[in-house]
């Protein structure tokens, strides 16, 4: 069971996550999806600190982790394909300590506390592995495992989070709709490990 739920663990948590943070929203009065973070939810003092990573962080760090495994555990496949899987886990990590140590109240504040600046570090962390897990697979070699579409959607992945994520920087000078930027960006990154899980099932 542990296998199976492994090889469809990256679809699992691309709409674990989508539920997960439309939930805890419910429960936060006045909480903006264009406005504001995903994070803002399990912020200190936000009305869901604790349920936000209860139900988001924690168990897609287990699901990350499981997908990592799986991707690492197929035999013969080119070590590129291994290093997105480590790449994978690691997110799956950094979810986890991204949930523990929550973000401060303000995201704009000047001087951030302790616990956020390890939130941030978390979250960077997150970023540059789901970044750089599909360069590994758009620079391996063409497979059974990782035919030559997988290839190009992880290079229009890699381009198109990019590109989100410069326009929420934009956002986030501006203080405009960060949410929506890192809503799109992330979105892209949970759908090409949806596209690889289904590549590699």
């Amino acid at each position: 069971m542990l296998h199976t739920l492994s090889v469809y663990s990256g679809i699992i948590a691309s709409i674990w996550i989508v539920l997960g943070v439309y939930i805890a929203a419910r429960y936060y009065p006045g909480y903006s999806h264009q406005r504001q973070f995903c994070s803002e939810l399990g912020a200190v003092g936000s009305p869901t600190q604790k349920l936000s990573p209860r139900i988001n962080n924690y168990p897609l760090g287990l699901l990350f982790l499981l997908c990592g495994w799986h991707v690492i555990s197929i035999d013969n496949a080119h070590i590129s394909l291994h290093v997105a899987g480590y790449l994978i886990g690691l997110h799956g990590i950094g979810t986890w300590v991204a949930g523990y140590f929550p973000m401060d109240a303000d995201p704009y504040a000047k001087t951030p506390s302790r616990h956020c600046k390890i939130h941030s570090w978390a979250g960077f962390i997150m970023l540059l592995s789901l970044l750089i897990a599909p360069i590994c697979v758009a620079l391996g070699p063409t497979s059974l495992i990782t035919p030559i579409s997988i290839r190009l959607i992880s290079v229009a992945a890699v381009l198109i989070t990019v590109y989100y994520l410069y326009k929420m920087v934009i956002a986030v000078r501006q203080q405009t709709n960060p949410g929506l930027q890192q809503r799109l960006s992330y979105g892209v990154q949970l759908l090409w490990l949806c596209m690889l899980s289904l590549s590699i099932a």
